[in-house]
């Protein structure tokens, strides 16, 4: 039996998961560590946290799985995108991390789209500009940090951080590499011109690979500490989403899941590239060779759900408050009772790329019950998912089957609100699924145990139960739909004014 790691380096913590080759967790380990917020808006990481954190859990592997790791053909990264790792000439780090969520780079964002244009930004690395994303940062340490720029040599993105403590390779894959405005996401390979306009020597960035491909191998002073004797292979591995499609099996044309953890995510592969010209979708270079994937993100899905919750399920012992959540949803009915909520609590990306945008309840009054401003919060967050969706159904790709993970894939009442406004079957997917599963089955591709990704997705990836939609629900939704998408317009004006007092 040969076995495989998938490692995950999240936002708050890393997660290592040791798989046999059917793809059965042996054993699930995870390390937190903190995220820096010097400034309002400003988050870091200390990268010798995600370093620390890796080998306490190979610690654990060593001394519970020595036997496993003397059988261990290749491991998969996957993880937080976007981040800005900057090294020196010896190979030391220069900064913190600047992080996916930091906020501090609007004006950087005013520079590229005043420098390059907002169409030309799409038609190269198929998105807007946005603060989240890794040239921004660039820029914003060149202008306030030019002596850290000046002495950087090498631009890596978190997991590949983690890359070149295991194998000294300076290496990315595509998918992640989608995500930095750097890449010529239609042509996979970096832009010239964007390293051109803005003056980024394209020799920092790490060598591109397709997700599959092996790009070095574990270093001999860490297969010693393992208790390993032979080459262990290094996948290309991918950003969380991408290899969440590879743990989800979502791997052909058409084929889509949607994930609902702090925020929401509805992701479809295509064969070719797609993009939405008005940038409310993201186009990514895919995990599946040659092909891209296109992704709606909603920012508080989950968030939503959890800040209703704890404010207002206070009475409720925890180990019985998602069965109450669920109880009070369907005391409600659809609609909510003529409620509607606006999921906006931290801004907004798709469809409506506003930081302004903020969290409201349209209709209330004294009638209504804690059920129904409950089941207003699941409606408008499903409302919001629903406008990634049809986004991509725009853009010519079609929709038929949803696999769904994350929280929402344990309330079935939640998962039929879903498929009725969805008009799509949901399929849940069993097991722990999703990320470390999607980087351990590219590390069996790129250590040689298997050579066909979407055989080994259609032999291992495990699906639980199904939820057809109901057309009856489907028409009474259509109404409060329409309302939900009509509202933003009306109060966008007053958010903006509200940001400004």
């Amino acid at each position: 039996m040969n076995y495989f790691l998938g490692i995950d380096l999240g936002t708050s913590s890393l997660k290592t998961v040791l798989y046999n080759e059917e793809f059965k967790t042996v054993v699930s380990i995870s390390k937190d560590y903190e995220m820096l917020q010097p400034y309002n808006g400003w988050a870091e990481q200390n990268p010798q946290d995600w370093i620390d954190a890796m080998d306490l859990t190979f610690e654990e592997l060593k001394k519970s799985y020595g036997k496993e790791l003397k059988s261990l053909m290749g491991i998969g990264l996957t993880g937080q995108m976007h981040g800005l790792v900057m090294l020196d000439e010896q190979n030391r780090v220069l900064r913190y991390p600047i992080l996916w969520c930091d906020q501090r780079t609007e004006e950087e964002i005013k520079d590229i789209n005043d420098i390059l244009g907002e169409e030309e930004l799409i038609r190269i690395t198929a998105n807007p500009a946005l603060t989240g994303f890794t040239l921004s940062k660039i820029l914003w340490v060149k202008k306030h940090e030019p002596e850290i720029f000046k002495n950087c040599k090498h631009i890596l993105l978190p997991k590949d951080y983690l890359r070149f403590y295991l194998s000294g390779d300076y290496a990315t894959d595509l998918s992640d590499a989608s995500g930095m405005q750097l890449l010529d996401v239609p042509n996979r390979k970096w832009s010239e011109e964007i390293c051109k306009t803005f003056k980024i020597d394209i020799e920092m960035l790490p060598k591109l690979y397709e997700s599959v491909e092996c790009t070095g191998y574990l270093k001999s002073e860490l297969k010693e500490k393992l208790g390993i004797t032979h080459n262990v292979a290094i996948a290309a591995g991918a950003g969380d989403n991408a290899a969440a499609a590879i743990g989800c099996g979502v791997v052909n044309d058409g084929e889509t899941f949607a994930t609902i953890g702090t925020s929401g995510v509805v992701f479809t592969q295509s064969d070719i590239i797609r993009t939405d010209e008005k940038g409310r979708i993201h186009t990514f270079c895919s995990a599946v060779p040659n092909t891209w994937h296109v992704m709606g993100v909603t920012q508080a899905a989950g968030f939503s759900v959890e800040w209703f919750k704890e404010n207002f399920y206070k009475d409720v012992d925890k180990g019985k408050i998602f069965s109450k959540i669920e109880e009070d949803i369907n005391k409600s009915t659809i609609g909510s009772n003529k409620l509607i909520y606006l999921p906006y609590l931290m801004g907004e990306r798709t469809p409506h790329l506003d930081p302004n945008a903020r969290g409201a309840f349209i209709g209330l009054s004294g009638m209504h019950k804690r059920e129904d401003l409950m089941r207003a919060v699941i409606e408008g967050v499903t409302f919001s998912l629903r406008d990634c969706l049809e986004i991509i159904r725009s853009i010519g790709l079609e929709v038929e089957n949803i696999y769904l993970t994350g929280g929402g894939a344990n309330n079935d009442s939640w998962i039929k609100i879903l498929a009725d406004n969805f008009k799509t079957s949901i399929e849940k997917i069993k097991g722990d699924g999703g990320t470390n599963l999607g980087a351990a089955i590219l590390a069996s591709i790129a250590s040689g145990k298997y050579s066909d990704l979407k055989t080994v997705c259609e032999k291992y990836v495990d699906y639980g139960e199904k939820f057809d939609y109901n057309e009856e629900n489907l028409k009474i939704y259509e109404s409060y739909y329409k309302l939900y998408g009509e509202s933003y317009l009306d109060l966008k004006n007053l958010y903006f004014k509200l940001s400004k007092i």
